[in-house]
């Protein structure tokens, strides 16, 4: 992703791609794991953890909950005008940038754990 590196998909024909569609179309739920992944549902359960027996909490959590969900609805509802505002340029500048930021979250998390592991 940082490097723009073309992938195979992309050299290959129309009818090609539309097959390789077709045959991993069963993937693409799982392609939201930001909103609903372990770290979301983590996060939820120690914060309803911490908020427990306490109702104005509780209702805090689930409005935040909610608030995410409508966002990532509007989002997702808006996806095609935001990928033509982008442009082509815009897309592939994103995706860089993305891999960019996926790159330095990685070397985060390595150099957090050699951290934990030399202390301890």
């Amino acid at each position: 992703m940082a490097f723009g590196v073309r992938s195979q998909r992309q050299s290959q024909d129309a009818k090609q791609v539309i097959e390789e569609h077709v045959r991993n179309i069963a993937v693409f739920p799982l392609a939201i794991p930001p909103l609903a992944g372990p770290g979301a549902l983590t996060a939820t359960v120690l914060l309803a953890g911490w908020a427990a027996f306490q109702p104005r909490y509780l209702a805090i959590l689930v409005g935040v909950i909610a608030a995410v969900a409508a966002l990532g609805l509007l989002v997702f509802r808006g996806a095609s005008r935001i990928e033509k505002g982008l442009g082509t340029t815009g897309s592939v500048l994103l995706s860089r940038l993305q891999g960019v930021l996926l790159s330095a979250l990685a070397v985060q998390f390595v150099i957090d754990g050699i951290r934990v592991v030399l202390k301890g």
